[in-house]
């Protein structure tokens, strides 16, 4: 039986609008399919092993410099994140926890926090929130459109070496400027999408289901079929809602 073994960073901190959904999104599309997860949740002041995990979800919380433990994160956890990272772990990380993955975030009033590093990408807080359903389409998925919710004072600026997730269609997406949606690093799914996104999303679940397993036995492991009918007519729904068709 196949099997992935998922760490769960700050379950407790990071989960605004749903994002703990998307574990239990890919436990039951594992298990749908006979197939096991086995979720780790690891919070403030717990150590873990980077090679003891397939997968790895950071979820949204606050804006940082408004609470979020860095003091905790940028210790030993950043150095087993960088190094699954540049191993080419899986990652989904939504909002803050896709903010954390960069190297910087500056505040408002100017100030710096250094943060994991893990992709070339930096951050800056407005006062303005970008905040509404949103839809963006991954080119990388087939022109797949991707709907989900955003609520975010942060303006992500993607760097050298990385992709967005997608390409605006409606909303705001990393930044209100160029477009871009999330990034793309390796086998990291970066994106500013709550809602929970994968429930939405099914094709991006089992892309992420898929990019899991592979990385894991070294082959690609061919999905079988889902009825997805009713998530797929609240994702076509959204689309029409927001006139992406």
């Amino acid at each position: 039986m196949e099997e992935l073994k998922i760490c769960y960073l700050y379950p407790d901190v990071l989960n605004l609008f749903s994002d703990g959904g998307n574990i239990t999104c890919i436990k039951k599309r594992l298990e749908w399919r006979g197939m096991k997860a086995d979720v780790t949740n690891v919070s403030v002041g717990e150590k873990f092993n980077a090679n003891d995990f397939d997968m790895f979800f950071i979820g949204g919380g606050q804006d940082f410099e408004q609470g979020m433990h860095l003091k905790d994160l940028m210790g030993e956890k950043a150095d087993e994140i960088r190094k699954a990272v540049e191993d080419e772990k899986v990652f989904l990380a939504v909002c803050t926890g896709f903010e954390l993955l960069g190297n910087y975030c500056k505040s408002t009033t100017g100030t710096q926090y250094d943060l994991v590093g893990a992709i070339n990408m930096h951050t800056e807080i407005e006062k303005e929130r970008f905040i509404g359903n949103y839809c963006f389409e991954s080119e990388e998925l087939g022109s797949l459109k991707i709907v989900g919710f955003e609520n975010h004072a942060g303006r992500t600026y993607l760097g050298d070496g990385v992709k967005p997730l997608g390409k605006v269609l409606k909303g705001n997406g990393n930044n209100g400027k160029d477009f871009t949606e999330g990034a793309r690093y390796k086998n990291v799914f970066g994106t500013y999408a709550h809602g929970a996104l994968l429930p939405k999303n099914p094709v991006l679940a089992d892309a992420i289901i898929s990019a899991a397993l592979e990385r894991k036995y070294g082959r690609k492991i061919e999905l079988s079929p889902l009825d997805d009918t009713f998530e797929m007519t609240a994702n076509e729904y959204m689309i029409s809602r927001l006139g992406c068709e």
